[in-house]
Protein backbone atom coordinates (compact mmCIF):
# COMPACT_ATOMS: atom_id res chain seq x y z
CA UNK A 1 0.00 0.00 0.00
CA UNK A 2 1.34 3.65 -0.89
CA UNK A 3 0.87 6.52 0.50
CA UNK A 4 -2.19 6.96 -1.83
CA UNK A 5 -4.15 4.69 -0.23
CA UNK A 6 -5.30 1.59 -0.59
CA UNK A 7 -6.13 -0.25 -4.16
CA UNK A 8 -9.68 0.45 -4.62
CA UNK A 9 -10.36 3.89 -3.36
CA UNK A 10 -7.15 4.63 -5.79
CA UNK A 11 -9.26 2.76 -8.11
CA UNK A 12 -12.20 5.01 -7.56
CA UNK A 13 -11.03 8.01 -7.46
CA UNK A 14 -9.47 6.74 -10.68
CA UNK A 15 -12.85 6.28 -12.12
CA UNK A 16 -14.41 10.01 -10.85
CA UNK A 17 -11.27 11.58 -13.14
CA UNK A 18 -12.50 9.61 -16.43
CA UNK A 19 -8.45 9.22 -17.01
CA UNK A 20 -8.31 6.37 -19.20
CA UNK A 21 -4.61 5.65 -18.13
CA UNK A 22 -4.99 5.82 -14.63
CA UNK A 23 -8.38 3.80 -14.53
CA UNK A 24 -6.32 0.99 -16.55
CA UNK A 25 -3.11 1.39 -13.69
CA UNK A 26 -5.49 1.35 -10.73
CA UNK A 27 -7.79 -1.29 -12.21
CA UNK A 28 -4.83 -3.74 -12.57
CA UNK A 29 -4.20 -3.15 -8.46
CA UNK A 30 -6.64 -5.10 -7.67
CA UNK A 31 -7.50 -8.64 -7.71
CA UNK A 32 -10.93 -8.21 -9.51
CA UNK A 33 -13.22 -5.80 -10.68
CA UNK A 34 -16.62 -6.60 -10.20
CA UNK A 35 -19.35 -5.98 -12.84
CA UNK A 36 -20.66 -2.18 -11.93
CA UNK A 37 -17.30 -0.88 -11.66
CA UNK A 38 -16.46 -2.62 -15.12
CA UNK A 39 -19.49 -1.17 -16.83
CA UNK A 40 -18.45 2.21 -15.12
CA UNK A 41 -14.61 1.62 -17.03
CA UNK A 42 -16.78 1.00 -19.81
CA UNK A 43 -18.51 4.12 -19.81
CA UNK A 44 -15.06 5.75 -19.49
CA UNK A 45 -13.96 3.95 -22.63
CA UNK A 46 -16.95 5.26 -24.03
CA UNK A 47 -15.85 9.22 -23.79
CA UNK A 48 -11.98 8.72 -23.85
CA UNK A 49 -11.45 6.38 -26.90
CA UNK A 50 -15.12 5.90 -28.68
CA UNK A 51 -13.57 3.62 -31.44
CA UNK A 52 -12.90 1.01 -28.86
CA UNK A 53 -16.32 1.56 -27.37
CA UNK A 54 -18.20 -1.20 -29.11
CA UNK A 55 -15.69 -3.89 -28.28
CA UNK A 56 -15.68 -2.57 -24.54
CA UNK A 57 -19.44 -3.28 -24.67
CA UNK A 58 -19.32 -6.43 -26.37
CA UNK A 59 -16.84 -7.80 -23.40
CA UNK A 60 -18.55 -6.37 -21.04
CA UNK A 61 -22.08 -8.05 -22.29
CA UNK A 62 -20.18 -11.63 -22.50
CA UNK A 63 -18.93 -11.33 -18.55
CA UNK A 64 -22.82 -10.19 -17.88
CA UNK A 65 -24.02 -13.15 -19.36
CA UNK A 66 -21.96 -15.76 -17.40
CA UNK A 67 -22.03 -13.78 -14.26
CA UNK A 68 -25.30 -11.71 -13.93
CA UNK A 69 -27.58 -12.98 -16.55
CA UNK A 70 -30.67 -15.49 -15.80
CA UNK A 71 -31.96 -15.77 -19.13
CA UNK A 72 -31.41 -14.64 -22.66
CA UNK A 73 -33.66 -11.60 -22.44
CA UNK A 74 -31.16 -10.08 -20.01
CA UNK A 75 -28.82 -10.23 -22.34
CA UNK A 76 -31.29 -8.68 -25.06
CA UNK A 77 -31.79 -6.02 -22.51
CA UNK A 78 -27.64 -5.50 -22.01
CA UNK A 79 -27.05 -5.44 -25.74
CA UNK A 80 -30.80 -2.93 -26.22
CA UNK A 81 -29.17 -0.96 -23.94
CA UNK A 82 -25.86 -0.42 -25.50
CA UNK A 83 -27.28 0.53 -28.60
CA UNK A 84 -29.62 2.89 -26.97
CA UNK A 85 -26.38 4.80 -25.95
CA UNK A 86 -25.71 6.86 -28.73
CA UNK A 87 -28.81 8.52 -28.74
CA UNK A 88 -30.46 7.78 -25.04
CA UNK A 89 -26.85 7.56 -23.08
CA UNK A 90 -28.70 8.21 -19.69
CA UNK A 91 -31.73 6.13 -19.60
CA UNK A 92 -29.12 3.12 -21.70
CA UNK A 93 -27.19 3.40 -18.34
CA UNK A 94 -29.94 3.47 -16.22
CA UNK A 95 -30.77 0.05 -17.54
CA UNK A 96 -27.06 -1.38 -17.35
CA UNK A 97 -26.66 -0.92 -13.61
CA UNK A 98 -30.02 -2.27 -13.16
CA UNK A 99 -29.13 -5.34 -14.68
CA UNK A 100 -25.54 -5.23 -12.57
CA UNK A 101 -28.22 -5.20 -9.32
CA UNK A 102 -29.99 -8.28 -10.87
CA UNK A 103 -32.77 -6.04 -11.47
Amino acid sequence: MTSQGSPYPRFQRALKTGNLPLIRAAAAELPRVDLGDALSVCMAIRESEPQRFERAALKWIARYSVEQASCVQDVRDAAQAFDDMPTRPQDALVVLQQLCMGR
